[in-house]
């Protein structure tokens, strides 16, 4: 695979578990990185890391390029996965010109882009001016390694981030983001009675990132649970005891369940109305989600379960609250604009419910008002509702000197023109323009699918094409001051 370097570095990243919160290890290969090639670097209290590297010779005046990508994962696997994140290196093979992480996300978000950033660090082949690395933590849970920034952290004026992921498209703008999170409190009661115990659920869609997915009409677990849990819920020995969504606010939701009580007498009616529900989802998912499947089976008995009006909230907030695309922009053509995401539901404590959500927009009223929106719905139900790890977008800039080099550059080497647009999802670069406003900045990246759920896999003849693209800027940033 070419090229040797960069997939070199990217065999040595999959091997450091670098979950979000969890990337101790990643920070001090970094370090170590550095003083092994005598590059000075900074850290600071977040832990981000910055490794500089002088110019090569004959481009010490040129202005310094800052390179950034995050440090983290999304770490999600099958139901049927027995991999640790915490101590396993991410399984990957080569397949029809992909790698492929079958079981668990690879990690090519934004594993890649740092692999490229330690690559360039490493050569001594590769012409540029005064370079910074910036490696930032925590992205993938809240952006939080580029929130913590200070100023003077980074000393350059142009930023290339590399963590998008479709190759001969240039990002000038981004999606900005909040989450809303709901509390449900209620009490366990103690199971009286005699019922049959079920677990019913959904698991095996294909997922996705929950911005660059998001219009691509994939089933949300969380969804088709509520569905199904909605068509039985007001049965007078209807009782919930367990119910689980769902996981990061980023990813939109692949497997969920419920387990309730129900009489005896009324089995066979309960599972013909999952069977008849499990059919219409198949049918209405076959090309987004053919791996989607139901399950419903007799499970041991519960000692306790949720208080009935609770539940009965929860599963009525659930089955109205939307998911997907809320409006498409009205200057870019098929863009879309503002989305929400049903992202978990966890049952966190004894008496605590929660449900996540994630909204996205390019507009900040329209994000706010996505939030409000499903604010609403969560208080009418009953449940305590939060916001947090709000960031902004980040605005296109059209007369961008860099987006005219990337440009140029990309033109002259594959002799067509690249794809010039924003993207509907997070990236730190609004951000960087609250702490660096004077940032001229552009995002591109090899070809990820599937990013955030198992199966993520990585383009491989896009990853030369993108180290091409990058080493190729760097050379005629020469003619950024003209």
């Amino acid at each position: 695979m070419k090229p040797e370097n960069l997939f070199g570095f990217f065999t040595e990243i999959s091997q450091i578990p670098r979950e979000s919160g969890h990337e101790e290890q990643i920070i001090d290969y970094l370090k170590k990185f550095a003083e092994r090639r005598s590059l000075r670097y900074r850290t600071d209290k977040a832990g981000n890391v910055v490794i500089i590297k002088d110019a090569t010779p004959g481009m010490e005046d040129l202005p310094v390029v800052v390179l950034q990508s995050h440090s983290d994962m999304v770490c999600e696997k099958t139901s049927n996965s027995d991999h640790n994140f915490a101590t396993d290196p991410i399984k990957f093979v080569e397949e029809d010109g992909w790698l492929i992480a079958k079981e668990t996300t690879l990690g090519a978000d934004c594993g890649i882009g740092m692999a490229a950033q330690l690559a360039i660090l490493d050569a001594s082949d590769i012409p540029h001016g005064p370079l910074e690395a910036l490696f930032t933590t925590e992205e993938e849970t809240g952006l939080t390694g580029a929130k913590s920034l200070k100023p003077g952290f980074i000393t350059g004026n142009i930023l290339i981030n590399l963590d998008s992921e479709d190759e001969g498209e240039l990002f000038i703008g981004c999606a900005g983001g909040i989450d809303t999170t709901a509390t449900f409190k209620h009490k366990e009661e103690q199971v009286s009675g005699d019922y049959t115990f079920i677990k019913a659920g959904f698991y095996g869609s294909t997922g996705g990132h929950s911005g660059d997915d998001i219009d691509k009409g994939r089933a949300n677990a969380n969804q088709l649970l509520a569905r199904f849990l909605y068509k039985i819920h007001n049965r007078k020995n209807f009782i919930l005891c367990e119910i689980d969504g769902g996981n990061k606010r980023n990813a939109i939701a692949r497997d969920a369940y419920a387990i309730f009580g129900i009489a005896h007498d009324s089995l066979e009616e309960i599972r013909e109305c999952f069977n008849r529900v499990a059919s219409e989802i198949k049918e209405e998912y076959r090309v987004s989600d053919p791996g989607l499947d139901g399950i419903f089976q007799v499970t041991e008995k519960c000692k306790s379960h949720i208080d009935t009006k609770i539940a009965i909230k929860l599963i009525r907030v659930l089955n109205g609250i939307p998911h997907g695309v809320l409006a498409m922009s009205q200057d870019i053509p098929g863009f879309v604009e503002t989305s929400t995401n049903l992202a978990a539901v966890k049952m966190v404590s004894s008496g605590n419910i929660t449900v996540t959500t994630s909204q996205r927009s390019s507009l900040n009223s329209a994000r706010h008002y996505a939030a409000e929106r499903i604010e609403s719905a969560l208080i009418l139900a009953g449940a305590s509702v939060t916001h947090e790890s709000e960031y902004p977008g980040w605005k296109p800039d059209p007369t961008s000197k860099l987006l005219s080099i990337c440009r140029e550059s990309y033109k002259r080497i594959f002799s067509k023109d690249p794809v010039v647009r924003a993207i509907h999802a997070g990236l730190e670069c609004g951000l960087f323009l609250d702490i660096y406003p004077g940032l001229d900045m552009i995002s591109f990246g090899p070809t990820v699918k599937g990013a955030h759920a198992p199966g993520e896999r990585l383009e491989i003849a896009s990853v030369e094409k993108f180290w091409k693209l990058l080493t190729d800027v760097l050379y005629n940033i020469k003619d950024y001051s003209k």
